[in-house]
Formats: structure tokens, C-alpha cells, sequence
């Protein structure tokens, strides 16, 4: 659902997300096109403009993966239209095969690559990278802002660099900067340009020597005019012989811990607002004079290094702070910027123990991320375990499904990136004997999952390929995929079946069952297991709370489930393999919370002596 108050007119002052700001400006700045793929903490880009996309009158689509989605808005650009694609970080690692070359033949029309990196691992879990470093590879000019107004207005300004020098720009956040909330103040809206031409031009799109190094001579030329010409977006506030070198939402933590220290009097503050190409000359004006400067930058030392470097040619004497105060791992807070500087601008020292004493007063319970009620994810793990046992080799994927490598079911041995549990397998069974099993979702088999399942069948490897299809892309928020059955504009659209094209491929060995449906799932892993040949189970059933949100639409509601008094031996079963967060051991009752139970039905085919069974009707319209 879109927020009502992305499409409100100039000048009114609204409350947005980091993310749906970004939206907003893409809006304001006439863009026509926008493809993406789900990804967080990315994902509100896409699912804001997916909202709104008919009413401002651009085109949106949710793409295959996000290296289609970059390729799909460098077309829209090569052609003049302005376009956006939105991303999280390792979502670019999947599209730098394309962003790489398109910087060196530029565009027509802007084109914004919105990034976001995720310290901390919020929802990201496998590294925490640092896209800068694409950035200084790739020549890619880079803005990154540290509020919400600024998503907005950086936005629009990327649109504008990008057009004027023809070149693809990115726009990097932090996951605190996209989810962050803050009031915008918002611009004009005008009509969007949808309609462009391209136009054949040897001299710009052939990379290809010696061409390739003359567009390499071109590109440099761009980021020398781009560093000079933008130089003014950045800024220094405050005097003294301390500097303090910032950007993001770095800027932001400190300027909340100004007051405890000191006032900030006696330092002077360096915000970059543009990170790559770093203004040569406004480091060196900021440089003169200090004699210590520290840089605030979460994750890698890209800035430090530039400011290093730079150090010792403009004033070699002063001292330069950075990662040797601060942490290379995860994301800062105000108490970490508080902590590192407050020795050395003679700030009283930081006493967070009565913070540590109220975390441990209220007792918060631990508790890992599980799968929802009525998952079918749940149902397919708990099957699959039944049958195989736990000798077998579980090859995991990205997904909801990744909390398979939780307790209890422990079904997934490794998780690395989008569609590599399938090569991974292959790659197992090539120097082993070992049985594999692969648990690959929906939209993640679309987006990566096809190329290795073609590897597979072309050396022989022989893995049990589970396809988990809940019909949506869930993890991120129930965007469409190719074998969804709407489009990311909300219109119909008849889905692409995933049997026909494991079928294609030249596999005969498939079985398609109801993920609900333990007896369907125990015969298809058995007759699997006993094969040799590579199979491909599909364990299809919706996602449970994308159903429940459809079902709100209609005024229904799920049928519920109950234990039966009486009859419940505590063998714990239901609590202790299959664990869904709706069924509660206390003491010694167990019962099901009736507001937690999304009717799945799961649960009564697991109980061993049949103690779970429906609970009465509440209304007709129950399903």
C-alpha cells in the first residue's frame, strides 16, 4: 500500500522514510522508468514506486534480478529517458557485469543506481560490504545522504549530474539512512518523460579496443569535471585545530552527540556529501591548519585512506584518526562516536552503565528470527527431515527459507548468495559421494537458480533439488516474480510455471506437491532418495502471510486448530520438530494461541496420536 503522502504537492512538508524519499525525488525529477528487484534494505525504492507508479504515470517493473533491472534503466537511458533501479548491496554485485561497462559508453537520459549497504547485517546476513569500493572502481560518481530531505533532494541531483555528463550515478545509503524517518519538505511534481528514441552512436557504445580506451580517456575527463564542479556540495561548519572528517549517517550520530561533547567547540567538521570523486581541493582547504583530524566512516577506511594520502603532500604533520579508534565491524551508534572522541576533545568520558542496567532490568528475552505460523517452508523442512535424516548434506539458499538453519530443523549447512546452493551441490557431489539436498526458493530460482540447475544436468551431478514456491517474493515484502500472477504495476498476468522450465532443461524426474500436505511430501522425497537420477521436488503452496492479507481483502479468515483435551500425550512433537510459534508448552499444557494459528493444518498431520483437530467455526467465510 502506498503512502498517501508520496504524491502530495509542492511545498507541503510530509514524513517519509529514507527509502520512500528517494522515491519521491525520482518522482520530482521526471523519471520514466524504474526496474528493480526486492532487496533490503533497499526494498521500500521499489515497493513505493510500485504503489504510485500508475497515478504519476511511469513505468515500474519488479525484474527477473538485479543486473536485468540495471540493464532494463541503462536501455530507458540510452534511449532518454531518465531511469531508476534500486538495490541493496549485494544486489550490485549481481549487476556490476553491466554497471561496469555502461559508465564508459555513458547514457542519454539520467540514470541513478540506488544502493544501500547493511553494517550490522540487519537483513543481510552473509557480509557486510562496503559498496564504496565499486565506486572507486568503476569511476561511479557517488552522493550519500544523511537524511531523509536529503534522499529527496540527492536524488534529484543525481538525476541532474547524470544527465548533464552523461554518466551513470549512484546514490548510497546505510540501512539507518533508508529506514530512517524524518519530515520532507516536498517539490514539484512534472509530467514524466516516457517516450525516448535511441539513437546509434559507434563512437559511445563500442567497447572494444581500441575504442574501450578512448571511452577510458573520456571517462576520466568526467570524473576530473564532476570532482571540481561539485565540490560546493559538501561543507565545513565550525572552527579550530581539530577536524572531523564525515558522511552519511555518521554526520548524523555525531551532530546528535555534539552537547556531550563539549559543544563540538574548538573542531571543525568536513561533511562529504559527494564520497566519490572526493573533492581534492575541499580536503585540502579543510586540511590546512589541523593538528588532528578524525574521520567517522562505518565499515572499510575508504575516506581515511583518501585522507592519508592526501595528508602528507598538504600537511604532513597532522595527526589522522580513524579506524584505529573505531570499528571495521558493524554500524555506529551516537554512544560509539561519543566513546572514541570523547578522550581526545577532552569530553567528560561516556558512563553507559545505567543503559546496560535498564537492558538488564526489563530481561528481554532472546529470541531468533523463526518462520511465520502456517509457513510452508515449515511443513516442507519438516518432511523432507522425516525422510532423509540428518546424514544428508543441506545446500541453503536466500530466502525466507534461510531460517531452515535454525532450530529445530538445522536444514541448512551453508548459505552464501542468490541461486548458489545448486552449484555449490554440484560442485559437493562432484568430489564426494555425499546425498545433497537443495533448498532454493521461487523467486531466488528465477533470479540465479537456472543457469546452475543447466551446469548440473550438463556434467551429471545428481543433487534433490527442492524448489520451495510460495508464489511471491515473501522475504522482502510479497513482490511479483516471473512466476507470480501480477505484475509490479498490480496488473494480471499468467505466471510462468517453474515445471516447464525444469522440463526444458531435458529433467523428467519432477514431482509437483502441496506443501501443506505431509503425505504428498514424504512419498516425493522417498521415491526422490531412491532414485539416480537428478530430481526436482516443487513443494508449492502460498505464503501464508501474503493468503492472510488477501484474505482481509475478501473479509475471510482461517479456519484454527486446536489440541483436543484429553488426548495430548506431551510428546512435545509438535513443539519440539515441527515448532510453530502459534503451538505453546507451559508447563504441562500444551495448546494452541488462537490468535497466532493461520489454519495451515500442518501441525494436526504431524501430531502422532491425532490430539490436534479443528477448532469450531466462527464464520462461514472461513477457509
Amino acid at each position: 500500500m502506498a503512502n498517501p503522502d508520496l504524491m502530495e504537492k509542492e511545498g507541503k512538508k510530509v514524513v517519509l522514510l529514507g527509502n520512500e524519499a528517494i522515491a519521491r525525488g525520482a518522482i520530482e525529477a521526471g523519471m520514466g522508468l524504474s526496474a528493480c528487484y526486492p532487496g533490503t534494505p533497499s526494498s521500500e525504492v521499489g515497493i513505493a514506486l510500485s504503489a504510485i507508479a500508475k497515478q504519476a504515470g511511469f513505468y515500474f517493473e519488479w525484474s527477473t534480478n538485479e543486473k536485468v533491472a540495471y540493464e532494463v534503466a541503462a536501455g530507458a537511458a540510452f534511449s532518454g529517458v531518465r531511469a531508476l533501479t534500486a538495490m541493496k548491496h549485494f544486489g550490485l554485485n549481481v549487476a556490476i557485469d553491466s554497471v561496469m561497462p555502461t559508465i564508459y559508453t555513458g547514457v542519454k537520459g539520467g540514470l541513478v543506481i540506488m544502493v544501500s549497504d547493511d553494517p550490522l547485517g540487519h537483513s543481510s546476513a552473509q557480509s557486510e560490504q562496503d559498496t564504496r569500493f565499486y565506486a572507486r572502481m568503476g569511476l561511479i560518481p557517488t552522493l550519500e545522504p544523511t537524511n531523509a530531505q536529503e534522499c529527496k533532494d540527492l536524488t534529484k541531483l543525481a538525476f541532474e549530474i547524470s544527465e548533464k555528463h552523461r554518466i551513470p550515478v549512484m546514490l548510497r545509503t546505510t540501512t539507518m539512512v533508508s529506514h530512517s524517518i524524518g519530515t520532507v519538505k516536498l517539490g514539484k511534481i512534472p509530467q514524466p518523460k516516457t517516450k525516448g528514441n535511441f539513437v546509434k552512436d559507434p563512437e559511445s557504445f563500442y567497447c572494444l579496443p581500441p575504442a574501450l580506451q578512448q571511452l577510458h580517456e573520456r571517462l576520466n575527463k568526467k570524473i576530473d569535471t564532476i570532482e571540481l564542479a561539485y565540490d560546493y556540495l559538501n561543507r565545513i561548519e565550525g572552527e579550530g585545530k581539530i577536524g572531523i572528517i564525515t558522511s552519511g549517517v555518521s554526520y548524523q550520530y555525531l551532530k546528535e552527540v555534539k552537547k556531550d561533547l563539549n559543544g563540538l567547540k574548538g573542531v571543525k567538521i568536513a561533511k562529504l556529501v559527494m564520497t566519490y570523486p572526493i573533492s581534492r581541493s575541499f580536503v585540502t582547504k579543510f586540511l590546512k591548519g589541523l593538528d588532528r583530524v578524525f574521520v567517522l566512516e562505518e565499515l572499510e577506511p575508504v575516506v581515511e585512506q583518501f585522507v592519508r594520502a592526501l595528508a602528507k603532500d598538504v600537511n604532513p604533520r597532522t595527526e589522522i584518526h580513524g579506524k584505529d579508534i573505531l570499528s571495521r565491524i558493524g554500524e555506529y551508534n551516537p554512544e560509539t562516536i561519543q566513546s572514541a572522541l570523547a578522550p581526545f576533545l577532552k569530553a567528560k568520558k561516556p558512563d553507559f552503565s545505567m543503559h546496560e542496567a535498564y537492558l538488564k532490568k526489563i530481561d528481554l528475552p532472546a529470541r531468533k528470527a523463526v518462520l511465520c505460523p502456517g509457513c510452508p517452508h515449515r511443513s516442507t523442512f519438516y518432511a523432507v527431515k522425516k525422510v532423509m535424516g540428518d546424514q544428508t548434506v543441506w545446500s541453503g539458499d536466500i530466502g525466507c527459507y534461510v531460517l531452515g538453519i535454525q532450530e529445530p530443523y538445522k536444514m541448512e549447512d551453508f548459505i552464501v548468495s542468490m541461486g548458489s546452493s545448486i552449484g555449490l551441490a554440484h560442485g559437493i557431489q562432484k568430489v564426494s559421494d555425499q546425498k545433497v539436498v537443495v533448498f532454493i526458493g521461487d523467486s531466488t530460482f528465477f533470479h540465479a537458480g537456472m543457469p546452475p540447475l543447466v551446469n548440473s544436468v550438463a556434467h551429471g551431478t545428481k543433487p534433490i533439488i527442492v524448489i520451495l514456491d510460495n508464489g511471491v517474493t515473501a522475504m522482502t515484502g510479497h513482490q511479483p516474480h516471473p512466476g507470480s500472477d501480477f505484475t509490479g504495476m498490480g496488473d494480471k498476468k499468467e505466471p510462468i510455471k517453474i515445471e516447464d522450465v525444469v522440463r526444458s532443461f531435458g529433467i523428467a524426474n519432477i514431482k509437483i506437491v502441496n506443501a501443506f500436505s505431509q503425505k504428498e511430501l514424504q512419498a516425493a522425497i522417498k521415491e526422490m532418495s531412491a532414485s539416480d537420477k537428478l530430481g526436482v521436488i516443487i513443494s508449492r503452496g502460498l505464503c501464508r502471510l501474503y493468503m492472510r492479507r488477501l484474505l482481509r481483502k475478501q473479509g475471510g479468515e482461517f479456519s484454527k486448530f486446536q489440541v483436543a483435551p484429553g488426548k495430548c500425550k506431551k510428546c512435545l512433537t509438535c513443539v519440539k520438530q515441527f515448532a510453530c510459534p502459534a503451538i505453546m508448552h507451559e508447563g504441562d499444557k500444551v495448546y494452541i494461541r488462537e490468535d497466532l494459528c493461520w489454519g495451515c493444518g500442518v501441525c494436526a498431520q504431524v501430531c502422532p496420536v491425532g490430539a490436534i483437530i479443528p477448532a469450531a467455526r466462527r464464520k462461514k467465510n472461513d477457509v
